[in-house]
């Protein structure tokens, strides 16, 4: 990582608590380090998917590993917390990150850290990867959904492992087994399912935990 950004570099595993990006002091500094080297390819690649309007896109987390990282996690679509505007009174971070003001990104950053697996190594992101305003998915934008996955995984040249994480997410498995990477398959840690599976949102990090053996032993990231 670049020595030059106060945020992305000193903070090897990022912050030590979720919800971080409640904060706006944060989330103004994760977006200087978007010009860092490993993400701003991913930055480029969000911009163009901006262009087709209509739809609000956010930005790749700069703490996580950008185009560095080994295990992809694709989850189903933004919500509501990842635009600027946020929900009620709460106000959106523009990132895809687990340190989201949300219980869903709070679920996440904690299996991450049960689930052992170093926050530089990952990537997080969607396999609707816009907001349009509604969680529902048509099948036309599932199916340009998986095109632009195709082109997020040709940006990604350390990627080993791919992790679908929901039932909508978990659709496109047949496509992406095309990709020659190993695919994985978890529950989504959204608090319906917290709720209605317990048994089943227990079991989250222990099935994210399958990418280890993919994951090189090396310090990758410095």
């Amino acid at each position: 990582m670049d020595a030059s950004c106060p945020t992305c570099s000193p903070i090897p595993n990022g912050p030590d608590v979720p919800r971080s990006l409640r904060d706006p002091s944060e989330r103004e500094a994760r977006r200087v380090c978007l010009s860092l080297a490993h993400v701003a390819p991913l930055a480029s690649y969000a911009g163009r998917l901006r262009e087709r309007g209509s739809v609000e896109v956010p930005e790749f987390d700069p703490l996580d590993g950008g185009t560095q990282a080994e295990a992809l996690f694709l989850f189903e679509k933004p919500g509501p917390m990842t635009a600027a505007e946020g929900r009620g009174s709460r106000v959106g971070s523009g990132f895809i990150s687990r340190d989201n003001d949300d219980p869903t990104a709070e679920a996440i950053f904690r299996f991450m850290v049960q689930a052992g697996i170093p926050r530089r190594r990952t990537l997080i992101w969607n396999t609707i990867p816009w907001w349009n305003g509604t969680r529902k998915i048509e099948r036309e934008e599932l199916q340009a959904g998986i095109r632009e996955t195709f082109t997020l995984i040709g940006l990604l040249p350390r990627l080993k492992a791919i992790v679908l994480v929901g039932r909508r997410a978990e659709a496109v498995r047949p496509n992406l087994d095309a990709s020659g990477l190993p695919v994985f398959v978890s529950a989504h840690p959204s608090p319906l399912v917290r709720a209605s599976l317990p048994a089943v949102w227990d079991r989250i990090p222990e099935q994210w935990a399958q990418v280890h053996p993919h994951l090189t032993h090396e310090q990758a990231f410095r």
